[in-house]
Parts: structure tokens; sequence; C-alpha cells
């Protein structure tokens, strides 16, 4: 029988005396190489000291991000710096492209596929697909349309129907898929081909409606004062820092090691600026547009039930390991519905949000590359193909990334299939760089 050492805590009732005292990730640092440390009221819980966040001071954090690089864990870094490539080359080919009036121009541009993709975000999530997104988008769209125009339902309640409609769509879809067995993929391209036929025969012979004024084209056509817009810009840096604060001071009510504050002032630093200049863009020409606050609440919101629920983390953990969260008690299959729901929900949105922008729904809403744009957005904003992986904002991003190509060729009059070729090679790259980091991190042991 080994002997304690000095200062030592005796060992529990029926547990080996051999067994090492672990030490407190919080009072002390791992040994280089260390596999594991227990966390402090966790039990026998290991937890890689690697997750840990970096010690105090700008230098610890800096020595994070470089360990979190190197650990194949990129999050948005790819994204936001091929952005700022995008811009800095389009604004050196056209001077307007950076001016107040095209940035509003693109916002509203993107804000319905943006939609759309925040839907696709919670699909991807689960390592599945919905192709028919775009399609469902667009059968939304006329069924709101048709409700409003020729049967005179208000406009609120015609929307709502249309957001019925999708949420029932999906949850079709779901179903197939989650209960009968059927791939996602095949499912989803047959509703790909059977919703654009629906939609024709919604709209009926005419194939198209045009939008009188009213609250459904007011959803593009509002834009907010300066005043207001400054008012909420100042709720979402409080909002976030306020959000920031209160999880340090959970992982410490947990006796876990919080973010040094270093790392909070820098993250609220850089995104409160983010949405301070957006604000002052948006202010020197119409002001903060309505399509955009919903586009970016719906982020917010898909983004907080993803992060801070447990069906959120159910969708995680479903799509790192289906197996293991089936073992776990976790329902699956109303989960893989609920999703497919949520999301063909959301695509309805998007396509309100396109019909208003366009004051007319047609055969062809919906079609063209809406859904491609969508599912592009996703991956390029960082969520992951193989499920498990990714954040709401990834959707946000990403159609920020395609909507600036888009935009930035129209200004400078070039051809659409090089449109194409440069978008469909940046989707490709973040492809690459996705599954370059996949490697890294099933090489430094995060899976």
């Amino acid at each position: 029988m080994s002997e304690l050492a000095p200062g030592a805590a005796k060992p529990a009732a029926g547990s080996a005396q051999s067994d090492p005292v672990q030490p407190d990730p919080v009072q002390s640092v791992p040994a280089a190489g260390a596999v594991g440390v227990v966390a402090p009221g966790r039990g026998d819980a290991a937890v890689d000291p690697r997750l840990l966040f970096a010690g105090p001071g700008l230098r610890g954090l800096a020595d994070s991000a470089l360990r979190h690089v190197r650990a194949g864990e990129l999050g948005s870094l790819p994204v936001i710096v091929g952005l700022v490539v995008i811009w800095t080359i389009f604004q050196f080919q056209n001077s307007n492209f950076l001016t107040s009036y095209n940035l509003t121009n693109l916002a509203l541009q993107v804000a319905a596929t943006g939609t759309i993709a925040t839907g696709v975000f919670l699909v991807l999530l689960l390592g599945e697909i919905d192709l028919s997104v775009g399609w469902v988008s667009g059968l939304c769209a006329s069924v709101m349309a048709v409700l409003s125009v020729r049967h005179g339902w208000a406009p609120v309640l015609a929307i709502v129907a249309a957001l019925v409609v999708g949420a029932a769509v999906g949850a079709l879809q779901g179903s197939l898929f989650a209960v009968f067995g059927v791939p996602s993929f095949v499912v989803t391209l047959a509703g790909f081909i059977a919703w654009q036929g629906v939609q024709l025969k919604v709209l009926g012979r005419d194939g198209s409606l045009n939008l009188p004024d009213s609250e459904i084209t007011k959803l593009t056509s509002t834009f907010f004062t300066d005043a207001t817009g400054w008012v909420i810009a100042g709720i979402a840096v409080a909002g976030y820092a306020g959000a920031q604060l209160a999880e340090v001071r959970g992982r410490r009510r947990a006796g876990l090691r919080p973010r040094p504050i270093a790392e909070v002032a820098v993250r609220v630093v850089v995104v409160g600026g983010a949405l301070i200049a957006a604000v002052a863009i948006l202010n020197d020409d119409r002001g903060l547009p309505l399509a955009l606050l919903i586009f970016g609440c719906l982020v917010l919101l898909v983004d907080l039930v993803s992060r801070r629920t447990s069906y959120g983390r159910h969708l995680y953990a479903v799509g790192g390991n289906v197996e293991a969260a089936r073992r776990a008690g976790i329902n699956v299959r109303a989960l893989r519905v609920s999703a497919f729901a949520a999301a063909s929900c959301l695509a309805g949105v998007g396509g309100v949000l396109a019909a208003a922008r366009l004051t007319s729904v047609t055969q062809a809403s919906g079609g063209s590359d809406t859904l491609l744009n969508a599912i592009a957005a996703a991956v390029i904003g960082g969520t992951s193909l193989f499920g498990g992986r990714g954040r709401a904002w990834s959707a946000l991003l990403g159609i920020l990334v395609i909507g600036s190509i888009a935009n930035g060729m129209d200004l400078l009059g070039l051809d659409q299939s090089v449109k194409f070729i440069i978008t469909g090679s940046v989707l490709l790259a973040a492809v690459l760089l996705d599954a370059a980091a996949r490697r890294g991190r099933q090489a430094s042991g995060r899976g």
C-alpha cells in the first residue's frame, strides 16, 4: 500500500488507495502531454486540457486562437477574411461598391435567400440535405399571394397560412425520411420536382400575381429612422455584451474556467464595431431596412435555440453521432421531423420576403439559383456538410459572400457565366476547407 503524499486528501471509502489525486484545472496548469484532467465537481468526467480557455491577457488569447487553428477549429475566420478580400477587390474595380446606396441594396438582396439559408443550416446540422427549399419558398409565396389578392385575406393571415403550408411540407418530407427511412436526398429531390408543380397549380393559368401596396410589400420597403437604427444597434450591442458576461458567470458557478476578460472585451468590441458601422452606413442612405432586421432576428433566434436549449444540443448530438444520440435517449425521429419542418417554414419566410421585394409572384419564384445559393451560403459560412458543427450566423456570413459576389459582378457588368463560375469556386473552396479542418480535428483528437 502506497503512502499518501503530505497534505493529500484521504481516498473515499471503497476506492483504491493507490488512485492518484487529480489536480484542479482551475488551480493548476496541466503538464505538457497530459491526456485529461478532472473538472471540479464533475466526478470522473475527463476534460481535455486543450479545450480549456486561454490564460489571461492578450497573449493568452492569441495563443488560444493559434491552438484552435492548428487543431482545425477555424470558426468564422476564413469567411470573414474572404469577405474582406472580396469587398477590397470590388471596391478597387468600382468605387461605387462600398457606397451606402449599394450596401443598402445588398442588404435587401440577401435578406430573402439568407433566411432560407438559416433553415438549411438546421438540416445540415443533422448531416442531411434539403433540396426542396427553393421551390417550397416559391410555393409559400404563391399561397400568400393567392389568398391575399384573389381571396381578399388580410395580409397577416395570408402570411401565417403560407408559413403553415411551409411547415406542413417540411414535416411531410421529414416524416418520409425519419419514419420510413427514405434518404433525405431522395425525398427532397422528389419535393424539388413536385412542389414546383403544386406552385404552378396554385397560381393557375396566369402564372403570376402582382402584389398591391400593403403590409406585405412594406416588409421590404420600410426603413427605420436614424434614431431608431441607433437604438436597435445599442440594444443589440448591450444584449451581446450581457450574454458574454452571463456566460462567464455561469462557467464560474459551474466551477469551470471562464473566458478571459480580454477575450470577452475583444468579442464585444468587434461585434459592436461591426453593428455600429453597419447602422452608420445604412443611415447614410435610407436607414435600417425592416427586411434586414427580420433576417437578423431570425438568425439570432435560431442561434439561441441551437446553442442554448436542450433541443439545439440534441441537434448537434444527432449530427455528430446519430447512434450515440439514440442510445442517450434522444428521440431522433421527432428531432429530424421538426428540423425539416422548421427549415421549410423559414423557406416560406424567405419566399414572402422575396415576393415583397419584387412586388409579385411568378412561376419562377423560388427557382433559378435560389436553392443553390441557400445551401452554398450555409456551407461557405462555416456549417459542416458532415453534420454536428456550425453556427446559425454562418447563414448571414455566407449569404454576404455570395451576395457580394453577385452584386459586384453586376456593377462591373460581367457576364452571368462568370458569376456562376466564381460562386461555384468559392463553394468548392469552402467544402475543401471544411474537409481539411475535419482531418485536423481528427488528428488532434477532437473528432
